[in-house]
C-alpha cells in the first residue's frame, strides 16, 4: 500500500464519484477504479457499494476513511517539518562583493561561531543577477544598492550603510600622490566603468553623483563584468574607476583608494528579508551586520 492509494481512496470518498476524483487527480476514471480495486484486494474489504449515479463508502470503507485522512495528514506533516528544518539549517546570503568586502568577513566569522551548526550559502552577485535570485526565491538573506530593491516587493528591505564614493587607481598614477581627490580631477581622466550588462545601474548612478559639479562620466571601456577584470584592466591601462569604499579590503597591492574632496553623493547599501516567514537565521545574520556597522562608525 502506498500514499497515492490513499489518497485515490479519499478524493473518490470525498467526491462520491469516480469521475469528479478522477479530474481532481489528473487521472483517468478507469486508471483511479483499478487503483481502489486494487486497494480493496489488499485490504481484503469492499470500500464502496458502487450505483449507477452515486458511490457511497460501506462500513468498512468509513472506518477506513477516518484512519486513511489521519495518516495523510500525519505525513503532510511531516514533509512540511523536514522541509522547515533543511530550510532553517541552511542560510543562503546574496551580495556584491564590491560594496561588502569591509563588512561581511567579520560578520561571517561571527555568525559561524554563534551559529556552527547552519550551512552558510554566499553567493558573489552582480546587482542584476541579485533581483533575478531574490524574485525566485534563491535567496534568505540579500545585499544590494538601494534603487534596485523596487523589483523585490516581497522581499522587506532596510538601510544597512553610507558608502562614500572614492576613486580607484593604479598605485603608479600621477593622482595617487593626492591624499584625496578633486571631482574636477576626473575631467579629462582616462575613466573606466563597470559593465552595462551586469552592471545596468552603475552609469546612471555615476551621471547622478557627478552633475553637482558639472561633470559627466566619459568612459573609455565599459566591458567589466566583474570587479576582478576591472582592476586588471585598470593596471593595464593605467586607468581610474569611481566605486565605492566598501572595496578597500578587496584590493590588489598595485591598485590604491582615495577620497573625493568635496565628497561625492554617499551610496545606501540595503539589506533585505522575504517580507512572509524569514529564515530565522537571516535575522540574525541581518542583526550582527548591522552590529559590525556600528562597531565602524564608533572607530571612525
Amino acid at each position: 500500500m502506498e500514499l497515492r492509494h490513499l489518497r485515490y481512496f479519499t478524493a473518490v470518498a470525498a467526491h462520491g464519484s469516480f469521475q469528479r476524483a478522477a479530474e481532481t487527480l489528473h487521472v483517468t476514471p478507469p486508471a483511479l477504479s483499478r487503483q481502489v480495486k486494487d486497494l480493496e484486494e489488499e485490504l481484503g474489504v469492499t470500500l464502496f457499494v458502487r450505483g449507477k449515479n452515486l458511490i457511497t463508502l460501506t462500513d468498512a470503507g468509513d472506518t477506513f476513511y477516518e484512519e486513511a485522512c489521519d495518516v495523510l495528514a500525519r505525513a503532510a506533516q511531516a514533509i512540511q517539518r523536514v522541509r522547515g528544518a533543511v530550510k532553517a539549517e541552511t542560510l543562503r546570503v546574496g551580495f556584491v562583493s564590491s560594496l561588502t568586502a569591509g563588512l561581511l568577513p567579520a560578520a561571517i566569522g561571527k555568525f559561524q561561531l554563534s551559529a556552527p551548526k547552519v550551512k552558510l550559502e554566499l553567493s558573489d552577485l552582480n546587482p542584476h543577477e541579485m533581483s533575478q535570485r531574490v524574485a525566485a526565491g534563491g535567496l534568505d538573506l540579500a545585499i544590494m544598492p538601494a534603487g534596485l530593491e523596487t523589483a523585490t516587493p516581497h522581499f522587506v528591505w532596510s538601510e544597512l550603510v553610507h558608502l562614500a564614493a572614492v576613486l580607484i587607481l593604479p598605485r603608479t598614477h600621477a593622482m595617487a600622490k593626492l591624499k584625496k581627490i578633486p571631482p574636477a580631477r576626473l575631467r579629462g581622466c582616462q575613466l573606466r566603468g563597470l559593465g552595462r550588462t551586469n552592471f545596468p545601474e552603475y552609469a546612471p548612478r555615476l551621471r547622478t553623483i557627478l552633475k553637482p559639479f558639472g561633470l559627466s562620466p566619459r568612459f573609455t571601456d565599459q566591458s567589466a563584468d566583474s570587479v576582478a577584470s576591472l582592476f586588471a584592466a585598470l593596471e593595464a591601462n593605467h586607468e581610474v574607476v569611481v566605486l565605492t569604499e566598501g572595496i578597500a579590503e578587496a584590493l590588489p597591492p598595485t591598485l590604491v583608494m582615495r577620497p573625493f574632496a568635496p565628497a561625492l553623493a554617499a551610496s545606501v547599501i540595503k539589506v533585505g528579508l522575504p517580507a512572509v516567514r524569514p529564515n530565522p537565521h537571516a535575522e540574525t545574520f541581518a542583526q550582527i551586520l548591522r552590529e559590525g556597522v556600528n562597531r565602524i562608525r564608533r572607530k571612525t
